[in-house]
């Protein structure tokens, strides 16, 4: 996504930060550790309603969009093949409690999880997009974090699961520049949110704790749920290649790719 194609709406009276708000976020991160060149870029939004935000990846959200426009008229599509941020985050106004949605495999969880974030707000000031912002920190996921809130924008909301500071958090990133939001633009909507629903994971509802254990598991054997699923085939060569071997090569890959995701913004995550 080109940052130069978001318009970028420089909004005056206060009175116009009510309810019904999209803040278009540029997302940059490092997940391979090893690999700190590699800076990936992705646009997230964070929608702003009358009595929740939900924050979500906007490449997904077109894609999930498609793909239930084409359900309602009895068309089955597939996503794109490329590499888009699945996470989303919702939370009812004035509540630290935060529905966070993630697939694992053929799942797609509903995770419900208190965040409770000690804020440090500091004497420091800077101004971004045109707004007034003044410096915090807190710690979360086993990571120190920076942000910068601007007080005349007031919706105590941020991007990801960051909340809780006297304005909208516009740029918030960790200690080391791992993973970086900041807000690129802001666009007004008319009328009630609702993310696109699409079919194609079997949803649970489950506990933070339960979840961490599901992601743990996940990470030691990606291909748990896949096991005994691959039929045994003749390639285009003729040559036959069994159901388990046709499984190891998909394992293989999987773990490989998990190696190389190892910086990932909760950290906490990977600990033992």
């Amino acid at each position: 996504m080109n940052i130069i194609r978001i318009i970028i709406l420089t909004l005056i009276s206060i009175n116009v930060f009510g309810q019904n708000k999209q803040f278009f976020y540029e997302y940059k991160f490092i997940s391979d550790s090893t690999n700190v060149k590699n800076l990936e870029k992705e646009i997230m939004v964070l929608n702003i309603g009358n009595n929740k935000s939900e924050f979500y990846s906007l490449e997904k959200f077109k894609s999930d969009s498609i793909l239930n426009a084409d359900s309602k008229k009895g068309i089955f599509s597939v996503p794109p093949n490329k590499k888009m941020n699945g996470d989303r985050v919702v939370r009812n106004s004035n509540t630290q409690k935060i529905e966070f949605i993630t697939p694992i495999e053929l799942y797609r969880y509903s995770v419900s999880q208190n965040i409770d974030l000690k804020w440090n707000i500091l004497a420091e000031f800077n101004n971004i997009l045109g707004f007034d912002v003044q410096k915090a920190t807190t710690e979360f996921g086993g990571r120190k974090w920076i942000a910068w809130f601007a007080k005349e924008i007031p919706i105590q909301s941020g991007p990801y699961k960051f909340f809780g500071l006297p304005g909208l958090i516009l740029k918030i990133e960790d200690l080391y520049k791992n993973h970086t939001y900041e807000l690129k633009g802001i666009k007004e909507t008319k009328g009630d949110f609702n993310y696109p629903y699409v079919n194609n994971y079997r949803d649970i509802k489950i506990t933070y704790s339960k979840y961490v254990k599901i992601y743990k598991n996940f990470r030691k054997n990606p291909m748990a749920g896949s096991v005994g699923t691959f039929p045994d085939q003749t390639d285009a060569n003729g040559v036959f290649h069994s159901g388990n071997e046709i499984f190891r090569e998909f394992e293989k890959k999987a773990l490989e790719d998990l190696k190389k995701d190892n910086n990932i913004i909760e950290l906490d995550l990977l600990k033992k």
